[in-house]
């Protein structure tokens, strides 16, 4: 494959309260996107653990427990760029959590941490969110070098914040990652168009990885796993179910898209 071109993939799946079964799941699809020849994997929020947030104690692990140890081994097996979606990171006793996603290199390395800043506390179709009931946001930005790839890490409810993009984008990143769990209601309505958004203003590569499906606490997750380039294309999609979605991205492409249209470059603020 020529040299500015990177192979990436998102995978798609429906995580419960059963961690062990979670990353073995997990791990199969990480293997298969890296026997198609992705480069760089990005699973979605919360892949390794989903429940009510009553329950954040025992689905928080340290960032050395269990989740992320078997992200890294992969990344060493498959020698792959893996962005571990997100987990949650336990706070002291772990009745607390930030809900956090690693970058990880091909030898195991932790590139980036990103805790999440923005929290999902809103009322949708008569249901109540509340995510800072069990987590505490970030409060700062994270990239890191992939794959010939400057990659912006974010987690789901991040992506309706502009600014904490173009921040990212001041700092130098060519691709953002976004994993997520939309719910249908707001995915139905938002996702696509919000992904579209933030990769045409900020001319970069956008590798959304959704949850799908129903969860055991009622919740449904909208799926929708995409791709999208500089230009604001669509180039892969998973609509529904487990599996991934992969495409080639272009940096050359990027580059002219950037040169052509240099928004980027005339921005003035008063």
């Amino acid at each position: 494959m020529p040299a500015d071109i990177v192979r990436a993939a998102v995978v798609q799946l429906l995580a419960d309260e059963d961690t062990p079964r979670n990353i073995a799941r997990a791990g199969e699809l990480v293997q298969a996107a890296a026997v198609s020849g992705a480069e760089l994997v990005v699973l979605p929020e919360k892949w390794n653990w989903w429940g009510p947030a009553a329950h954040t104690a025992v689905g928080a692990e340290a960032l050395d427990g269990p989740s992320l140890t078997a992200a890294r081994a992969w990344a060493r097996e498959l020698g792959v760029f893996l962005v571990a979606g997100s987990v949650l990171e336990a706070i002291g006793d772990g009745a607390r959590a930030h809900n956090t996603s690693v970058l990880i290199a091909p030898d195991g390395r932790d590139l980036a941490i990103y805790r999440k800043v923005h929290l999902f506390d809103v009322s949708v179709e008569g249901r109540e969110y509340r995510e800072s009931d069990a987590v505490e946001p970030g409060d700062a930005l994270a990239l890191g070098d992939a794959a010939g790839l400057r990659v912006g890490l974010s987690v789901c409810y991040d992506l309706r914040f502009p600014e904490l993009y173009r921040q990212l984008v001041a700092s130098g990143a060519t691709a953002l990652a976004v994993p997520a769990n939309f719910t249908k209601p707001t995915g139905a309505a938002h996702w696509d168009v919000l992904l579209r958004a933030r990769a045409i203003e900020d001319q970069c590569f956008v590798l959304a990885a959704g949850q799908c499906g129903d969860h055991a606490t009622g919740e449904g997750a909208w799926g929708h796993s995409m791709i999208i380039d500089p230009w604001g294309t669509v180039v892969a999609e998973l609509p529904e179910g487990e599996g991934f979605a992969c495409a080639d991205l272009d940096i050359a492409e990027q580059a002219r898209v950037r040169s052509a249209v240099p928004v980027l470059s005339h921005r003035r603020l008063p």
